[in-house]
């Protein structure tokens, strides 16, 4: 059920980013950094889309990874090491299954040259339109 003032997000994240993020139940954004994490708020819904496995060396994946809601009300900054120390956003992740995004792209309406159909994916979070959210959504969990 859509939620007045509910918006819709897409994530790209590596997979292996993603399988870390549905374990501890948070979400991150442009590799730890927190500005654009204050922008969704609780109750958002977010898809994450992986281009590859792992940022260094990765193989394709292409796909997306995982549904989430946002539960978190602003972002908190985690502690992984001395010299990273990530921003992150509480959220809660559902069962879905991974999908390949190359055959959704002529649906989907943020993707404006179906030729060139990963360039969207490059600003990494971005609202995308609820219409573009149902399609893939009915993908991952049909």
């Amino acid at each position: 059920m859509i939620r007045p003032g509910q918006r819709f997000w897409i994530n790209t994240v590596t997979l292996d980013h993603v399988e870390a993020a549905i374990e501890g139940g948070f979400t991150q954004a442009d590799h730890g950094a927190g500005k654009r994490l204050r922008q969704p708020r609780p109750g958002d819904e977010m898809l994450f889309y992986s281009p590859r496995t792992s940022l260094q060396g990765g193989t394709p994946v292409r796909q997306f990874t995982a549904w989430a809601t946002i539960t978190g009300e602003k972002p908190y900054q985690a502690y992984v090491s001395d010299d990273f120390q990530p921003w992150r956003l509480a959220a809660s992740f559902h069962a879905c299954q991974r999908v390949d995004a190359k055959p959704l792209v002529g649906q989907l309406s943020f993707v404006a040259d179906p030729t060139h159909w990963g360039l969207p994916f490059r600003r990494g979070l971005f609202p995308i339109p609820q219409q573009d959210f149902a399609t893939i959504l009915a993908r991952m969990t049909g």
